[in-house]
């Protein structure tokens, strides 16, 4: 296991503290104070005094390597056979063209590129560092961002399809920093004995500017004609998505100088709705930078505590955010606790504010206690908004109290279970969920609309409809068997009719009517990642489009990607291409149409 390994590194009881302050004690000639506000308050928290001296400005660089190289040791986090396909790929150089195996690509298909990000840890995957301050580790959603493309364009003389493939690392600045230095250099701090999380905060910063690493590995999006890589803890990162070239950070000409969402949306107006949180005040900022992406409104929505708040939401006019109690607190880091923890027994919240508002314009909806990490939609009906997401009761980033090792806890969460609301096993399962907010009343409505047969999380819709009604919706579906050993695989898609209902089923006791959800179901051992809807050129319906989604094979390490009729949805995919290397499992997608991606 993960963790366990490294228990006879650990020390304990009076001998930790003594070789704790004496370490420190050490650290006190190699460290600055001229970094983030954190040193101010974490020098006020600790419960051992830390010097951080003028003598340390002048501290060289070379000096600090080796106070991490004495004190620390990189240890690859092991891996099990089932884990293969979540183990980084190299660059694959130049564009590859890429044929068709299966059926054949409708001729009304949009041009375009299908571009997916995901982690690609460098150095062979993920990493712990052992030091006498402890172990502290990375968790699954680190390692750096590779851009995954797939590039469809029409043969101007024939008409057919010229289809070609690339991958490649977004280079961020600490990406850099790690290549030029051919090893690790960033210490995990996310995970592990608070010790060790305090020394990696404090030593990357000093030596890199950084806490953790910019990962850019989360998504992309696309804004007045620019494509961008993005992670929620630190900027985005431009790109040129012909080449996959990192260009530069975006700052919104120097206005925004926090984290960005991973997840920022579109309002109907062509406005872009985005936030950051952060670990120290303000907590949560919430922007909307103009269509043009030159100018943005910026409000500190004065929070109280430090979210981790993965999504945010539009309407016609409102801006949805979530309080969720994810949270991340330096204090309870320096009182032995973690930094990141879900606390089930915190309030949960929904606010709703004016897309030009203030924190005091926010109106605040209590709903019950939950982990939401991705909205499907928000739109406005009548005197309501609507909020449809997928709910959990815990969060799958990390489990409570650090005490179980990752195969533990998602080996537990995943387990399927009739009673979802156990404590102890099932607490990953993932529901699509609505509140429904009375803005006129301040009541909320809140209900399950998928029932108890299948998880499902990263929903999507056609984006056209983003902020308004609609009728369908899309989420990938766990394999909760396969998810038990390992981490979470999505084994079929979900295609949800929101405005009818399931004749079959409902919950007995609950009140809860379900939805009509059909499933896109993959061969066994087949799983997918990164799924988005094409709609169709000059489509009139809703639905009217495909489903694309890389999909990879366990038994022959082989990845293709899908291409399913959205009004067929069970039905067989219409065409699979077969790609030239195998694509890890990822995160978020989008299909970006010409001519958008070309300027």
């Amino acid at each position: 296991m993960a963790i366990s390994s490294y228990n006879a590194l650990q020390v304990n009881g009076s001998l930790q503290s003594r070789l704790i302050s004496h370490s420190f004690n050490h650290l006190k000639t190699s460290l600055s104070s001229t970094v983030k506000p954190f040193f101010k308050e974490l020098q006020q928290l600790l419960p051992m005094k830390v010097d951080v001296s003028k003598t340390m400005k002048n501290t060289s660089g070379k000096m600090l390597d080796a106070v991490v190289d004495s004190l620390f040791q990189f240890v690859d986090i092991p891996s099990l056979p089932s884990q293969k396909n979540f183990l980084p790929v190299e660059e694959i150089g130049e564009l590859v063209e890429v044929t068709c195996t299966l059926g054949e690509i409708p001729a009304d298909f949009a041009e375009g590129v299908f571009i997916r990000n995901g982690s690609n840890p460098l150095f062979g995957g993920l990493k712990s560092a052992v030091s006498i301050f402890g172990e502290s580790h990375n968790i699954w959603v680190e390692g750096e961002g590779m851009l995954h493309a797939l590039y469809f364009k029409k043969d101007d003389d024939c008409g057919s399809w010229i289809i070609s493939y690339k991958n490649r690392y977004v280079e961020s600045e600490t990406f850099k920093i790690e290549t030029q230095r051919n090893k690790p250099g960033f210490l995990p701090a996310l995970a592990g004995a608070a010790p060790a999380i305090i020394a990696a905060f404090l030593l990357n910063s000093l030596r890199f500017g950084a806490v953790i690493k910019h990962m850019s590995n989360t998504n992309v999006f696309e804004h007045s004609g620019r494509i961008y890589s993005i992670a929620e803890n630190y900027l985005p990162q431009e790109v040129d998505i012909l080449t996959l070239e990192t260009i530069c950070d975006w700052d919104v000409n120097g206005t925004w100088d926090r984290p960005f969402t991973s997840h920022p949306k579109k309002a109907p107006n062509g406005e872009l709705v985005v936030m950051g949180t952060d670990a120290w005040k303000p907590y949560y900022v919430l922007g909307v930078i103009s269509a043009d992406g030159k100018k943005v409104h910026k409000v500190d929505l004065k929070f109280k505590r430090c979210v981790f708040s993965h999504d945010i939401g539009v309407t016609q006019n409102y801006n949805v955010i979530l309080d969720h109690p994810l949270t991340l607190d330096v204090k309870r880091l320096t009182m032995g606790g973690q930094i990141m923890q879900y606390e089930k027994e915190e309030y949960a919240r929904i606010g709703v504010m004016p897309r030009y508002g203030d924190a005091e314009s926010v109106k605040w909806f209590e709903v019950q206690t939950n982990c939401t990490l991705h909205f499907l939609n928000c739109f406005e009906d009548a005197n309501q908004v609507i909020v449809r997401g997928c709910r959990a009761l815990t969060s799958v980033v990390s489990d409570p109290d650090g005490s179980l090792n990752p195969y533990e806890w998602f080996s537990k969460g995943f387990i399927f279970a009739g009673d979802h609301d156990s404590a102890e096993v099932g607490y990953l399962f993932t529901h699509l969920y609505e509140w429904r907010l009375n803005m006129l009343s301040g009541k909320v409505e809140e209900r399950n609309l998928t029932g108890s047969e299948y998880s499902m999380d990263f929903p999507f819709i056609n984006e056209q409809f983003t902020g308004l009604k609609h009728k369908y919706g899309y989420t990938q579906v766990i394999d909760s068997g396969a998810s038990s050993i390992c981490m979470a695989k999505f084994g079929s898609l979900a295609k949800l009719y929101l405005e009818e209902s399931n004749s079959t089923k409902s919950v007995e006791g609950r009140g809860e009517h379900l939805i009509k959800v059909e499933y896109h179901k993959f061969e066994n051992n087949n799983f997918c990642s990164g799924s988005a809807f094409v709609p169709r050129n000059g489509g009139i319906e809703e639905d009217d489009g495909w489903i694309i989604t890389f999909v990879h094979n366990e038994e022959t390490d082989v990845t293709q990607v899908h291409i399913i009729d959205a009004q067929d949805f069970e039905g067989e995919a219409i065409a699979k291409l077969t790609l030239p290397q195998r694509v890890p499992y990822g995160f978020h997608s989008t299909f970006l149409s010409m001519p958008a991606c070309q300027s």
